[in-house]
């Protein structure tokens, strides 16, 4: 195309001059709009390190049930890995519900993310969920605040603490704790389950084992941690918040011996009763997922008080 002074003017080749003119704002709008997806479920892989476990549970069967009678109504989200596959960052219970409904595909909106953006998309959308365990959000903060830290940059020198980065806001702890109404101090807690061994975990997750005496426990080395769960088992008892800080205390000390352990455990504690004790498997049917031991054990005896009275009354009669 001639230019007045006699140049040539090349169109750069990537402009699509035919599009720029006649395409209105609705169709481009419209291009950049994130479509669903049909892809098939062999080709979706799960995030790495989901700490949100998906279980076999009545809320999984009433799922299927959905699943295989009206379909996926709300598409997961995956983003595109460069083999060409998918990492499912939302969506993993509707995945496993789809293998188990007989389905081979399942609708996903493929969004363009970072692998922080993913962490932190993914960690959010799980937080929806009614039923957390304390597992789940100890490894979901600590995930979630590492990609935090990573997109703030390194801490200054200022900044000392092993959890916490420079924010616009402030340190990034208080960041998580206003996004998810916990204090600083709540999350840092919770991340510290993630330093105890799977069995000590699970027991938390439980209910056998107090949130604040597993936190004071997480500071032991897997060693010594290996020695409690043997002494735990030995005496049939779980460690008090006041013993866990007595272990923690001789372990700081280096004193901290399978004797010395059992010697702690040993001890009686001041408001230590006599239990009656039901195996979860025989009860956990009748309750929801993730409902607490405490929550538990105050249904049953609402219910046995319950059965009491219609005996009474029935004697009555």
């Amino acid at each position: 195309m001639p230019a007045k002074d006699g140049q040539t003017f090349t169109l750069p080749a990537k402009t699509n001059l035919n599009a720029d003119l006649f395409s209105t704002q609705a169709t481009r709008d419209d291009a950049q709009r994130e479509k669903v997806q049909t892809i098939p479920l062999d080709q979706i892989d799960p995030f790495p390190e989901h700490p949100f476990h998906v279980r076999e549970d009545e809320a999984m069967t009433a799922m299927v049930e959905s699943v295989k009678a009206v379909g996926v109504l709300t598409p997961a989200v995956a983003r595109q890995k460069e083999d060409g596959r998918y990492e499912l960052v939302s969506g993993h219970r509707r995945k496993h519900a789809c293998e188990l409904a007989g389905l081979e595909v399942m609708p996903v909106i493929v969004r363009e993310m970072t692998h922080d953006e993913a962490v932190i998309f993914m960690v959010e959308s799980n937080f929806q969920r009614e039923a957390i365990l304390p597992s789940e959000k100890a490894f979901a903060y600590k995930m979630r605040l590492d990609a935090m830290k990573r997109q703030a940059g390194r801490p200054s020198k200022e900044n000392a603490s092993p959890v916490a980065t420079n924010f616009p806001q402030g340190r990034s702890d208080v960041e998580l704790g206003e996004i998810t109404g916990e204090s600083k101090d709540t999350i840092r807690r919770f991340i510290r389950l993630t330093y105890l061994i799977p069995a000590l975990l699970q027991m938390v997750d439980d209910g056998k084992i107090a949130f604040r005496p597993a936190v004071e426990l997480s500071y032991l080395p897997e060693n010594e941690q290996e020695a409690l769960l043997e002494a735990m088992e030995a005496e049939a008892a779980t460690p008090s918040l006041a013993q866990a800080i007595k272990m923690k205390q001789f372990s700081q000390d280096g004193k901290l011996t399978p004797e010395v352990i059992e010697s702690i455990m040993a001890e009686e504690k001041p408001n230590q009763k006599e239990q009656f004790k039901i195996p979860k498997e025989r009860i956990s049917r009748f309750f929801a997922p993730g409902t607490s031991a405490q929550k538990m054990e105050d249904t049953i005896v609402k219910a046995l008080e319950q059965y009491r009275q219609r005996q009474r009354d029935k004697d009555a009669r």
